[in-house]
């Protein structure tokens, strides 16, 4: 695309095509350039040649005309001069030849009918208009006549004839009543060509005397009317005797009934007619036909087809209608009229003529002096046409005498024109049936170059696309045209330009090193003159990430992405489209700054989006489809089909699937006889199939309903099918899940699953329950019992097996034999306890139980296991009783042992074994009772610090919650903190039990001690406590080292001291440099575990250990 910008708003120029033999000048409209051009006259403006005009209005005859120098007008009447001036009525409009010739302050149209021509002429020709026949109009009356009434028989045809007054132009003909109604028409009453109206029987309807043909002049907008025509139908049933005495019995009214009539045609008459119509025109074939019943017009051509497109059919295909008719639709056209009777037809022999029409009509010519041309000026007509030539309105062969110029039948050839061969030449072409007249200029002139196109013009085109720059000229004779680029570069040449003829640069491939400024140099043998435009060349704009295709589902939320890269200079707009057309006007179309939003997508929005990015230079678009899914439309139209005792054919016709495959059916059945309103699955079947065999139950009511399934889920359901009532059975199963569970110790209950309603396959449905006991030779008891689904058998032994059997039966027989179960009469309590109980301790938290299994019939009822109940009597360290607390483990089946954990150690335990079966638990064993060894204690209770001095800590503490046995000491481990939190050496002091406090001496002042303390039984050490403390410091000491500090000695050492240390650490970056490494040891946890904490050397940081002593006390 390109896009051209200009300091002068740039003109529209007309090139004029010129024919010549060599290179002939192309002349440009520019309004500038046209001013300063001598150039002989052209007629612009005329009126038609038929030119019918009212003549009650002023006559108004164009001809306009244009020239340089403006040309001057004269008119010819009937081929002799017009003297406009001798004439009051008529005048010429100033800068024109338009006649006006005023008729409406008293003069007669009549008197200025004629042949008008008109002639327009300056210093280089004479230009002639057509020859205009000017004929005002007429819309004469119609003559008085005396109009008989039509007396018509029912069946016969009828025509009532128009016959309008001949107008200029001819009238349009129409039929209505006296109420200005038109009269209806069909294929039997209808309206021909001529005007006139054709029955093609009458029938008594048509009875009436207001038969009105009008006839409306459009040109003097006035209609005339006709006197009305009467027309009485009778039949032979009405006519009465008044009627019949006055007729005779050879009248046409004879008593013969309505006959039928076989077509014969009332328009045209006889077997064959012929026409002629001009190329171009419309041609008009009718035929119109009586009979009884109503013939029916057909249409062939003999010998070939109608031609397609340009064929109708009118006036109920009584007319034929073909446009634009050319000589190729010369030929024979046969109308067949046609009804049950017969047949009758009639052939128009149609010939094409042609008024003369170009072929290549002259065309005007500027030449410079010397040059040579040609006018050509060919037609064809029907016959062919005769060619004249004439030179600015005289005939060729009388015009004045031009060495330059030489006629050759329909061409002129020009040699070595001089200026002076400038003249209007106009070229007519006539036959019988009409003529052409064309005015051609030849223009000689001699003109230096002229550059048309603005200075500095500005070119912008996108990179990759041709860029057209123009160099609009003129001169005479013909430029040459060179290109440069830049103010001092070499002329363009080469295959990557191409230089058109009418001065236009193109670059085919303008890249961005296309840019630039570019002249144009137009030179002829008179002058030289250039001209400078501009050439920007822009990035293409491109869709970086375009739209993508979507499936979303209906009323989810949809976005499309267009993110665009674009020239920074250009401001590109993004509109959207929807299937090529507008986004509708909703809400619901959100447009980002590179986005589309759809919300609550609905059906209506699936189709294809369209992302269009335009700048004034391109344009680029993409495109992505848009398909909304739903959950599918119900099936429709269930019809149910081979409907048998067991099984029927369902067939369906599916729901819209809305853009989501189904994948399947599913059937539901309800029935409406047992379960009336609840649904249960029967079957599916593929989304492929749309019938399904169904096997059905007896007497069951049953109705089915398909619901469809696709990827986004199940349709609704469909409507049901009808209801299909299947006969009744004798049952074809037994109740399942059957049982027998005594409640009681003397009872067995037999349960059952009942048998769901269409199970029962007919009316009055049962049960038969029979039981026996297991192993004993009894007969079996059975009872019938309704439709439940538990029975209680009474007055059994406790826990004894039966073998038990349930079987249906309605009032048509029983179901097949049933399947026998065992069961069991109730369950009693056990007898007995387990025998031989006994304990093995494996630890202070651990003990192992065994006992001996009960006899089986002792247990009276189905085993399920061993209860140990077991609880603690006393802790053995505190020999003090508390709240026993029992605790329960079950053990299932046959087992003979068990483990008991969580025993606290040291502890005195009881407890004892039960039997366990459905019913509840037996007798308990003897209580047995155990100990559990001593363990290690839990941490004391608590450590305090307390009365901190400058060389000693008092240590209380309380003894473990839970000792788990005798305790034997206390350990107390402690260790000093400096004050990079590095840990001293580890001091251990062993404490007897008995104590609960503890004063430490002989500490460092104002040092950080770490206390670990833990208690000890026989078995070891328990968990420790810790604890942190602090010894105060001495102020009189204080005191002293802050009166040293003040004194010179000591800060002369110090500054020694601060001096060695330096140069120490000078040596030592030294060494470091030279690649000596040295180790560094790393901190340890300060709050680590004593126990793994390594002895250090004394290296005096916690200065010298003495002896410690401690004072201890008994406890409280």
């Amino acid at each position: 695309m390109m896009k051209e910008m200009s300091v002068s708003a740039s003109k529209a120029s007309l090139v004029l095509f010129l024919c010549q033999m060599i290179s002939a000048l192309d002349v440009p409209l520019d309004s500038k350039l046209l001013e300063e051009l001598s150039q002989p006259p052209t007629i612009t403006q005329q009126s038609p040649k038929d030119y019918i005009v009212d003549p009650r209005e002023n006559i108004v005859i164009q001809c306009e005309a244009k020239g340089k120098p403006p040309p001057s007008f004269s008119w010819t009447r009937n081929g002799t001069h017009f003297d406009i001036d001798k004439d009051a009525q008529v005048t010429m409009k100033p800068n024109s030849g338009t006649l006006v010739i005023n008729i409406m302050n008293g003069g007669k149209a009549e008197a200025y009918e004629g042949v008008y021509q008109c002639t327009a002429r300056n210093e280089r020709g004479a230009a002639i208009s057509n020859n205009i026949v000017i004929r005002p109009s007429r819309s004469p009356l119609w003559t008085k006549e005396k109009l008989e009434p039509n007396h018509v028989r029912e069946g016969d045809s009828l025509v009532l004839h128009c016959r309008p007054p001949v107008g200029l132009p001819p009238p349009i003909i129409f039929w209505m009543d006296n109420a200005f109604q038109r009269l209806p028409q069909s294929e039997r009453v209808s309206q021909g060509l001529n005007g006139d109206l054709y029955f093609s029987n009458v029938q008594p309807e048509d009875t009436r005397e207001d038969y009105i043909c009008y006839a409306r002049f459009n040109h003097t907008q006035t209609i005339q009317q006709k006197q009305p025509i009467s027309v009485k139908v009778f039949s032979m049933d009405s006519l009465n005797d008044t009627i019949a005495a006055n007729l005779s019995d050879t009248d046409i009214f004879g008593a013969k009934p309505v006959t039928e009539r076989q077509p014969v045609l009332l328009t045209p008459t006889g077997s064959t007619s012929t026409k002629v119509e001009l190329r171009g025109n419309v041609l008009l074939l009718e035929c119109i036909a009586a009979g009884l019943p109503t013939p029916v017009i057909r249409w062939i051509k003999e010998g070939g087809e109608l031609p397609a497109n340009r064929t109708f059919f009118e006036n109920f295909k009584k007319t034929l209608k073909i446009i634009d008719v050319s000589e190729a639709d010369s030929g024979n056209y046969k109308c067949i009229a046609r009804n049950i009777l017969g047949s009758a037809h009639h052939v128009i022999s149609v010939t094409v003529k042609a008024a003369p029409y170009w072929i290549t009509a002259p065309r005007n010519l500027v030449l410079s002096p010397g040059e040579d041309g040609t006018l050509i000026c060919r037609a064809n007509g029907n016959p062919k046409p005769n060619i004249s030539w004439l030179a600015n309105g005289v005939p060729i062969a009388i015009a004045p005498e031009d060495p330059s110029r030489k006629v050759d039948g329909d061409t002129i050839i020009f040699s070595h024109v001089q200026e002076r061969s400038s003249a209007v030449y106009q070229c007519n072409a006539s036959n019988e049936y009409g003529y052409l007249l064309a005015n051609a200029f030849v223009n000689v002139l001699a003109e230096p170059p002229r550059i048309l196109t603005p200075a500095n013009k500005l070119y912008q085109v996108i990179a990759d696309s041709p860029a057209l720059l123009d160099c609009a000229y003129f001169g005479s004779p013909k430029p040459e045209i060179e290109w440069f680029k830049g103010v001092k570069g070499s002329i363009l040449r080469g295959n990557e330009y191409v230089f058109h003829d009418n001065g236009t640069l193109e670059i085919p491939v303008a890249q961005k090193d296309s840019t630039g400024t570019y002249t144009c140099v137009a030179r002829n043998a008179l002058g030289k003159i250039q001209n400078e435009v501009q050439l920007e060349v822009k990035d293409p704009t491109m869709i970086i990430k375009q739209p993508e295709y979507k499936v979303i589902q209906r009323y989810g939320q949809v976005s499309f992405e267009c993110i665009i890269k674009h020239d920074s200079t250009l401001s590109p707009t993004i509109i959207w489209l929807k299937d090529n057309d507008e986004l509708p006007d909703d809400e619901r179309f959100l447009v980002g700054k590179d986005n589309l939003t759809i919300m609550n997508v609905t059906d209506k929005d699936d189709g294809t989006y369209t992302c269009i990015v335009n700048t004034t230079l391109d344009s680029v678009s993409a495109s992505a489809v848009l398909t909304v899914v739903a959950r599918p439309n119900p099936p429709f139209d269930l019809e149910l089909t081979g409907q048998l005792e067991r099984s029927v054919e369902l067939s369906w016709i599916p729901g819209d699937e809305n853009n989501s495959p189904i994948t399947n059916f599913v059937i539901e059945y309800e029935d409406g006889l047992h379960e009336p309103g609840v649904w249960h699955y029967q079957t599916e079947v593929p989304g492929t199939q749309t019938t399904v065999q169904l096997k059905l139950s007896p007497y069951v009511n049953y109705s089915f309903r398909v619901i469809a399934v696709n990827e986004i889920g199940r349709s609704q359901p469909s409507e049901p099918s009808e209801q299909y009532l299947t006969k009744s059975a004798n049952p074809d199963e037994n109740p399942s899940n059957v049982q027998g569970i005594g409640s009681e110790p003397d009872n067995l209950v037999i349960t059952w699953e009942s048998l769901k309603g269409f199970q029962s396959n007919g009316p009055g449905l049962q049960y038969k329950v029979s039981w026996r006991q297991k192993d004993v030779d009894d007969e079996w008891t059975s009872v019938i019992v309704a439709n439940v689904s538990k029975y209680i058998v009474s007055g059994t032994p406790t826990f004894v097996p039966y073998e038990i059997k349930v079987q249906a039966l309605n009032d048509l027989g029983y179901a097949p034999e049933p399947s026998e179960v065992i069961g069991h009469s109730g369950e009693d309590l056990p007898m007995v306890a387990p025998g031989n109980v006994q304990v093995h301790v494996i630890n202070s938290t651990l003990a192992k139980v065994h006992w001996d299994t009960v006899p089986l019939k002792t247990v009276r009822g189905h085993l399920q296991g061993y209860k140990v109940y077991y609880w603690k009597v006393q802790n053995l360290s505190r020999r003090s009783r508390r709240h026993v607390e029992k605790k329960i483990l079950t053990f299932r089946g046959n087992k003979t042992f068990g483990m008991l954990p969580g025993l606290e150690p040291y502890s005195s335990y009881k407890l004892n074994v039960r039997v366990v079966n459905g019913k509840g638990e037996g007798p308990a064993s003897p209580d047995k009772v155990f100990k559990t060894p001593e363990g290690v204690p839990s941490s004391p209770s608590f450590l305090r610090i307390t009365n901190p001095t400058l060389d000693s800590l008092t240590l209380e503490w309380g003894s473990p919650t839970h000792p788990n046995g005798v305790l034997t000491s206390y350990i107390l481990k402690f260790q000093p903190i400096n004050n990079t939190h590095e840990l001293g050496p580890l001091v251990e002091i062993r404490i007897p039990a008995n104590e609960s406090s503890l004063i430490l001496k002989n500490l460092n002042y104002s040092t950080r001690y770490k206390f670990y303390f833990n208690a000890q039984t026989s078995v070891g050490s328990g968990s420790q406590i810790t604890e942190e403390a602090i010894t105060i410091m001495d102020e009189a000491m204080a005191s002293r080292q802050v009166d040293i500090a003040t004194q010179g000695w000591f800060i002369g050492l110090m500054c020694a001291v601060a001096l060695l240390i330096l140069i120490l650490l000078i040596v030592c970056f030294i060494r470091r440099n030279k690649g000596g490494k040295y180790p560094v040891k790393e901190k340890e946890d300060a709050h680590a575990d004593p126990e793994i904490q390594p002895m250090k050397e004394d290296d005096g940081t916690f200065g010298e250990y003495r002896l410690f002593s401690f004072v201890s006390s008994a406890p409280f």
